[in-house]
């Protein structure tokens, strides 16, 4: 199958791992090509850095990138073109081009051209109330994961040691963008509040909003900026915590649960459905003296460290599971079946 991805952001998130970690699943079988932005790389990182050399990549100009997208679709003569986020979606909606087409609901239905898809993906149950008008085929395929190697102890304790804490000392750690939605600034706040003497903060990743935070940490929490080896850092946490304000579903809290580190999250839409599965806690959005409380209670009686059966979520699943889908749209178009979601298209 000739598969076509198409995603125009910056930098590397979860959007942009979930996207590099298909593309890579795929091109040991396929011919795989990634369309994506020339300014793709944001603070030194880009998912160019995450792809195997069988992924094909095209750069397209950053404002009007539609007419390279058209003759990279022209040229390439894809199966199926799978876009990624709202911009990409877009374009592709309005190219409508003779193949089959997908997004994945990586957030939420933000814009009326994912409804003039053939197909959707959704991640997260919660996403099919936005989908009650849609014509189209919609496939529940869960969040990509790839299971990480355990560290041994003299590893962790080294680690902990470059993450701030000292021996005997309890790490509690975010990570993800510095983005106000993330709610890091809550957790610094809580942090702060709780004022408990041996318990250390970490937070992982960079963004916009790192100067801010630091100012608010008064040089009381360890900021790391992006590391490569997060998969490992989860590993030396003591209790993993992301207060986010908004989260469709939460990779880092599948990374964290991965790891056996105990999870501590807010009541958003992701975490909410992963922790009515897994093991977890939640407190309430926007909660500073909820969070607090509960950083404090978890440094009194630390939860247990649990390895959770997170098999459903592995690569190899996730991406038969995706090809399959591609397969089912391909075969409408092959068939002569007009996708339910043709009729939307404008």
């Amino acid at each position: 199958m000739r598969i076509m991805h198409l995603l125009l952001s910056s930098g590397f998130a979860g959007t942009e791992r979930a996207t590099a970690e298909m593309c890579n699943a795929h091109a040991a079988a396929h011919e795989v090509l990634l369309v994506i932005k020339r300014s793709h790389r944001a603070r030194g990182i880009s998912i160019r850095d995450f792809l195997q050399p069988g992924v094909t990549v095209v750069e397209v100009g950053n404002l009007w990138p539609r007419r390279a997208i058209g003759r990279a679709i022209e040229t390439f003569r894809p199966d199926v073109v799978h876009a990624h986020l709202r911009r990409a979606t877009r374009l592709l909606a309005r190219l409508n081009p003779p193949c089959a087409t997908i997004s994945t609901l990586h957030m939420w239905v933000n814009g009326p051209h994912f409804l003039q898809m053939d197909g959707l993906i959704v991640i997260a149950g919660w996403q099919k109330r936005d989908l009650v008008a849609y014509r189209g085929r919609v496939f529940d395929i869960n969040e990509s994961l790839l299971p990480h190697r355990r560290l041994a102890p003299p590893e962790i304790a080294k680690l902990r040691l470059e993450l701030g804490a000292a021996p005997g000392e309890f790490l509690v750690g975010g990570v993800g963008r510095l983005a106000r939605s993330k709610g890091f600034d809550l957790l610094i706040a809580a942090y702060l509040r709780a004022g408990v003497a041996d318990m250390r903060l970490v937070l992982i990743g960079d963004g916009r909003e790192r100067g801010r935070l630091e100012r608010l940490a008064a040089k009381r929490v360890r900021f790391t900026g992006f590391r490569k080896d997060v998969k490992d850092c989860y590993q030396a946490l003591d209790l993993f915590v992301t207060p986010s304000r908004s989260e469709p579903l939460g990779r880092v809290v599948l990374e964290a649960l991965d790891a056996g580190t105990p999870v501590l999250a807010t009541q958003c839409e992701g975490p909410k459905e992963i922790l009515a599965r897994f093991p977890g806690r939640l407190v309430p959005l926007e909660d500073v003296g909820a969070l607090s409380e509960a950083l404090v209670q978890s440094r009194a009686s630390p939860p247990a460290r649990e390895r959770p059966d997170l098999s459903a979520y592995y690569i190899e699943s996730v991406a038969a599971e995706t090809l399959a889908a591609y397969e089912q749209l391909v075969a409408d178009r092959l068939a002569g079946r007009a996708p339910r979601g043709a009729a939307a298209r404008t």
